[in-house]
């Protein structure tokens, strides 16, 4: 496992009462929320999941790398978005796995010059090494 070799910045959050049916808030009152058990799940689904959260925070993770390194490629990007999918599902221990899919779309570069930035992206963005070998990811480049 490689840690980062200075800590530039650390994110604190507290999660109260039920778990998925309880409450997360972090130190800064930047978020706020009430959290429910996806219906799908069982839950009534009237609030924030952790995989939201996650999908959330992976896209924009994401999306900067593959900007950060299209400035140090010198390659101008234009209108390209970052969706991810974040699926969960029990695995065969008797416990629970997620899955994710980033689709990075990159209308205006030839198809092979996007791939190639999306994978350099997909090593160096911090969310991607975290789950590297943890969980299962998907990537896709498409052109619209």
């Amino acid at each position: 496992m490689s840690a980062p070799e200075k800590i530039l910045y650390t994110a604190e959050a507290l999660s109260t009462g039920d778990g998925r049916n309880g409450h997360v808030a972090t130190t800064d009152g930047r978020i706020d929320l009430d959290l429910a058990i996806p219906a799908e799940m069982g839950g009534s689904g009237k609030g924030v999941n952790p995989e939201l959260l996650f999908a959330a925070g992976y896209a924009g993770c994401f999306h900067s790398a593959l900007l950060s390194v299209a400035r140090q490629q010198k390659v101008t990007l234009e209108d390209e978005t970052v969706g991810t999918r974040v699926g969960i599902g029990p695995n065969r221990q008797g416990g629970f796995a997620l899955a994710v899919e980033l689709e990075v779309t990159i209308p205006n570069l030839p198809h092979e010059q996007a791939q190639a930035l999306a994978e350099t992206a997909h090593q160096v963005c911090p969310y991607s090494n975290a789950t590297r070998g943890n969980i299962d990811v998907k990537l896709t480049v498409t052109d619209d």
